[in-house]
């Protein structure tokens, strides 16, 4: 027998008992493109070229209480959609989105570094070092709190995924089991505020994400537990940064990961309107059962141009220890050039 759940949110009535259909509004299609050569002075590089396209659908319009609606699907190099959220701008109150691909919650804070052109561990060579992703890099809903109800300067995120596994589902799917890891719900909390100074910016997220508690047949000790603090400051066409992010995964198996501790600081300088620099540098430890530690650790110069739509870009890269392994292959030396249009 079929059974239908009604969820009533008391709360928002004043503001949202008012929905309907939303009025005629408008579509429109971005998109961009990015040809790479890079190299890698101590390994076999192949064909070093590549290339990435992307486009990116954006739908808004206007329910008749006036609250806005927004919609946009990402695809990315010819695969089949690989991003996609629904907004809802809810006036004094704030934006409520449900994701699909990341982006929301603690994964705002992955890196926050300044660059010229991409992250350090991004920049061309696979670095293998764990970034802070929370529950907002599964299916989740947000809730970005209006400014009307924060200090001057702050913005703050609320997200939740029922169970934050990886699955990518369409309507009226559930993921099913798909983590024997995840047993339940994570919620992510991110707070930033650009109000305490001139030219200071300072973040902060934490997340947890619940996992069985070690026993018969379970590989984890508790929860998943991430968190992130930094700040970047600009003075002038400076911009300095630093951020620390801790991953408790937990696992309980022998060797198995315990937590990944991560540092992270970045400096950019931007010349002109055109040309900008940067030094960025990331040191990971990842922390194993047993007295078993390893840091990786990965580094990037970059300089980039822009002219109009183009952009190009080079970036002088080095990573010890790929993906927290001692060996001489994964320590990689290497230069990506970059030229990347936007239409």
């Amino acid at each position: 027998m079929n059974k239908l759940t009604k969820i009533g949110v008391s709360a928002l009535c004043g503001s949202l008992a008012a929905v309907s259909a939303a009025q005629a509004g408008s579509m429109s299609v971005t998109g961009g493109a990015t040809v790479t050569h890079t190299s890698n002075s101590k390994a076999v590089t192949g064909n070093p070229l590549g290339l990435a396209s992307a486009l990116t659908f954006s739908g808004s319009g206007e329910l008749d209480n006036g609250n806005a609606v927004t919609t946009t699907v990402a695809l990315n190099d010819g695969a089949a959609w690989s991003a996609a959220q629904v907004t809802w701008d809810v006036a004094g109150i704030g934006k409520f989105s449900f994701d699909h691909g990341g982006g929301t919650g603690l994964d705002r804070l992955d890196d926050e570094m300044p660059n010229a052109w991409n992250t350090a561990t991004g920049a061309g060579l696979g670095a293998g070092i764990d970034i802070a992703t929370g529950a907002g890099n599964s299916l989740d809903v947000e809730w970005a709190i209006s400014t009307d109800m924060l200090p001057d300067g702050m913005t703050a995120y609320i997200a939740y995924s029922p169970k934050p596994d990886g699955a990518t589902t369409a309507d009226k799917n559930s993921s099913g089991d798909a983590s024997t890891t995840v047993t339940g719900g994570g919620w992510d909390i991110v707070l930033r505020s650009t109000g305490l100074a001139d030219g200071l910016d300072v973040f902060a997220g934490l997340s947890e994400i619940e996992q069985a508690e070690e026993g018969a047949g379970t590989i984890t000790q508790g929860d998943r537990i991430e968190y992130v603090i930094g700040a970047k400051y600009a003075v002038g066409s400076v911009t300095i940064g630093y951020q620390y992010t801790m991953d408790k995964v937990q696992h309980s198996e022998p060797t198995a990961t315990r937590y990944y501790e991560n540092d992270a600081f970045g400096i950019s300088f931007n010349v002109n309107d055109d040309l900008a620099l940067s030094y960025g540098q990331v040191k990971s430890t990842r922390a194993q059962q047993g007295t078993l530690a390893n840091e990786a650790k990965a580094e990037s110069l970059q300089l980039s141009y822009t002219m109009g739509g183009a952009t190009i870009s080079i970036a002088e890269n080095s990573v010890d220890n790929a993906s927290y392994v001692s060996a001489s292959t994964n320590d990689k030396d290497g230069t990506t050039l970059a030229l990347s249009l936007a239409f």
